[in-house]
């Protein structure tokens, strides 16, 4: 779609031709070259060397649901960055954690917003928790050509599901498709460790203090085992990244609040470096 405009201002064509609600569906019809998905990219060679981000967790919990990050990120045995940021709000009740190749998800991500920001201006009203899921399916399956090619972007999606009143976790693959989790869930490459844990804390219905603890502990687990996985960086002052979406909308908590909750865990640790038992 050209850019060019009349001397009096009038918008291209494109703006005013009717069309679905959908950012998304606008840009593939008008502005292909915008998307992330069609970037020419050559035979690739050295794909462990591009910043890849693990790990994500997501958890239900009593008001609603907590997506989390670690602040890892990785190319190939070298550590690229130990600040990430690899969870984001998607919209006022949701949140969306990227794990796979970095640039490539950011950019998914930063459409993402874009999309449900559109589409509720365009409608008036908001997606539906699942309607954003499947947004986030086509995006993810416009992606698998370059997935293929080792640049995959495995997102986790979790909100608060205004119409059920409660938190809801969806998990993608490769291809776009999505599935509902029930309790718990995670993505990437210390996913596995960080579920284990999870299944041994996990109560259904526990508190806002007690899923932040859980899921420190499973992050702490992840990062045991997992050298893509950062665990809490006391002497750098770094932790996790927690948020909680309930009723009441996206919240981060503060980095006081991830530091004191990483702390006891860490103290936690030095008498039982295994974590916690099952009694």
């Amino acid at each position: 779609m050209s850019a060019d405009v009349s001397d009096w201002g009038a918008l291209p064509p494109g703006f005013l031709a009717p069309g679905p609600p959908s950012f998304y569906d606008f840009l593939t019809r008008h502005a292909p070259d915008a998307l992330p998905s069609r970037h020419a990219l050559p035979a690739t060679k050295g794909i462990a060397h591009i910043p890849h981000g693990t790990t994500i967790v997501a958890a239900e919990y009593a008001d609603g649901v907590l997506l989390a990050g670690d602040r890892r990120i990785t190319m190939g045995n070298l550590i690229a960055h130990r600040e990430g940021e690899k969870v984001f709000p998607a919209d006022e009740f949701s949140a969306v954690g990227i794990s796979g190749t970095v640039g490539i998800a950011v950019e998914m991500v930063r459409l993402f917003q874009l999309e449900l920001e559109h589409y509720e201006k365009v409608e008036g009203v908001p997606l539906s928790l699942v309607g954003k899921a499947n947004r986030l399916t086509s995006m993810i399956r416009d992606n698998l050509e370059l997935a293929m090619q080792g640049l995959a972007v495995i997102p986790l999606f979790a909100g608060f599901d205004p119409a059920d009143g409660r938190g809801r976790i969806f998990s993608f693959d490769i291809t776009g498709g999505h599935h509902e989790e029930y309790d718990f869930s995670a993505t990437g490459s210390g996913s596995i460790f960080a579920r284990g844990a999870l299944k041994k804390l996990y109560r259904p219905g526990m508190s806002e203090a007690d899923i932040t603890a859980a899921v420190l502990q499973a992050l702490y687990d992840a990062a045991d085992e997992d050298t893509a996985t950062g665990g809490p960086d006391l002497t750098r002052h770094l932790y996790p990244v927690i948020t909680l979406l309930t009723e009441d909308g996206y919240r981060r908590l503060t980095e006081q609040e991830v530091a004191s909750a990483a702390r006891a865990v860490l103290d936690q640790r030095l008498a039982h470096p295994d974590g916690p038992t099952v009694s």
